[in-house]
Parts: C-alpha cells; sequence; structure tokens
C-alpha cells in the first residue's frame, strides 16, 4: 500500500512523527514488559474469587432456602395433626359405617403427609450439612486466594510505582504525539494504531537496516531503497504492512593501511 504527495516536507515530517510514536510506544512496552504477567495474573485472580464468591452465595441461598422447607414441613406437619385430631373427633358421631370409613381415609391420608414431611425435613437437615461443609470450603478458598491476590496486588503496585512518572510522562507525550499526526492525518494514524495491534513485537514503523526491513528481515530491493531514502512518499513494506520510515546508512570504516619498511641505504 502506498500514497503520494506532491508536499515532501510533509511526508517527511509524517515519517518523523510516526517514528517518535512508535519509539514512545516501544518506551512504554519495556515498562509493561517489567511488569511482565502480574497485571493479567491480578485480573485472574479476581476474576477467580468472584466466581467463588458467587458459589459461596448459591451455597448460603440453598441453606437458607433448606431451612425455609423445613419450616414448611414443619407446619404441613402440626396442620395434619391438628386435622387428623379434628377426625378422630368426627369419628365419635359417625352415624353409618359409610362416613366411618370417609373420614378414617382422610387420617390415612394426613398420616401420609406427615410420614413424607418428617422424610423430607430429615434430607433438609441432612443437606443443610452437607452445603454448609461447602460454603467453608468455598470461603476457606476465597480467603486463600485473597491473600494471593493482596500479595500480587502489593508487587504490582510496587512496581507500577517505580514506573509510575516515566509513564505518565510518555502517556502524555504520547497523546500530544498522536493528536498531532490525526490532525495531519487521522487515517495514517488509526492505520498504524491498527497495525502495531497486530503485531507480535509492536514494531510498526522501521527503518530498512542492511537491506532489510526492521521487524520482519524482509529484502527490500535497491530501488525501493532510493525511494524510501528519498522520504518523498509513504512506503509499505508488502509483505508485513510496516511503514516503511528511513533507511539506516552503514558506516563504512576504513581498513588502516600498512605501514611500508624503509630500505636499508646500499653499503
Amino acid at each position: 500500500m502506498e500514497s503520494t504527495t506532491t508536499q515532501q516536507k510533509t511526508v517527511a515530517e509524517k515519517l518523523d512523527m510516526l517514528m517518535k510514536l512508535q519509539n514512545i510506544d516501544l518506551e512504554l512496552d519495556e515498562i509493561k514488559k517489567i511488569r511482565g504477567a502480574l497485571p493479567e495474573e491480578v485480573s485472574d485472580l479476581e476474576d477467580e474469587i468472584a466466581g467463588y464468591q458467587t458459589r459461596h452465595d448459591k451455597y448460603a441461598g440453598d441453606v437458607e432456602q433448606l431451612e425455609q422447607d423445613i419450616e414448611n414441613n414443619k407446619a404441613a406437619i402440626k396442620e395434619a395433626e391438628g386435622l387428623i385430631k379434628k377426625y378422630e373427633e368426627q369419628q365419635m358421631n359417625v352415624r353409618n359405617n359409610r362416613e366411618y370409613d370417609a373420614i378414617t381415609k382422610e387420617m390415612e391420608l394426613q398420616n401420609l403427609e406427615i410420614q413424607i414431611s418428617e422424610k423430607r425435613t430429615k434430607e433438609a437437615y441432612a443437606k443443610i450439612e452437607q452445603t454448609k461443609e461447602q460454603v467453608e470450603d468455598t470461603k476457606a478458598l476465597i480467603e486463600q486466594r485473597q491473600k494471593d491476590l493482596e500479595s500480587k496486588q502489593q508487587e504490582l503496585e510496587k512496581i507500577v510505582a517505580e514506573s509510575e512518572e516515566e509513564e505518565k510522562q510518555l502517556l502524555d507525550e504520547r497523546g500530544k504525539v498522536a493528536e498531532e499526526i490525526g490532525s495531519v492525518d487521522r487515517k495514517l494514524l488509526n492505520y498504524y494504531e491498527k497495525l502495531r495491534n497486530s503485531l507480535s513485537n509492536g514494531l510498526a514503523v522501521v527503518k530498512v537496516v542492511r537491506g532489510a526491513a526492521e521487524g520482519c528481515n524482509i529484502i527490500i530491493p535497491p530501488q525501493r531503497i532510493v525511494e524510501i531514502k528519498e522520504r518523498k512518499r509513504l512506503i509499505f513494506d508488502e509483505y508485513s504492512g510496516r511503514i516503511l520510515a528511513d533507511v539506516e546508512e552503514e558506516e563504512i570504516k576504513e581498513e588502516p593501511k600498512p605501514k611500508r619498511g624503509r630500505r636499508k641505504a646500499k653499503s
């Protein structure tokens, strides 16, 4: 991808600004490298603790529901016992076997209801004990992971504090440079940001060194190198999409000339 412009100075200025932005981003990358995986570890621990807390709350809610079920079962038993007592009194005043059998059947149903409620109550008590153990186990996990989180956070905060001022200055400077580039060529800035985020090493604006583009080591044809040196237009590496901003000239070291020895005069 290439774009042309009639203003050589403008292109050169764009390239200089992009290089400046790239260098700032590389310095910020170094700061992030020092922090290593700590930010991700802190985030993972926070997510893990949140998951445990959700589990803990669910178990606690289950215990509350089971306790409510026990109260409901006790109320059902009390109600059934009251009905049985009522039916026993009615049996004393029945007028025929048909009424007696009907009341007896109702009493049997209420006795069955009592048995079912008692069984449910017993099961609920057992479930409560089991769930309370799960609550305590989850609580212990939360406390342990919370300690790990606090340790990681302290470690991260210490590292951040050491580079906080430098990072702030770099971010402020980056904001100004990015704003300046955006005011000149918003599409170019967006391209840089997108490209940089897609590259593992973050090198979106590079120089040609020893005939190859930095970051990908793709050989650049001599004619293209001449064009890059001229900086008359924006040139992009066709393989990686990197912006080729300049060419780093190789220093040519002259080999020291051997000293000639003096000829001895013939006697």
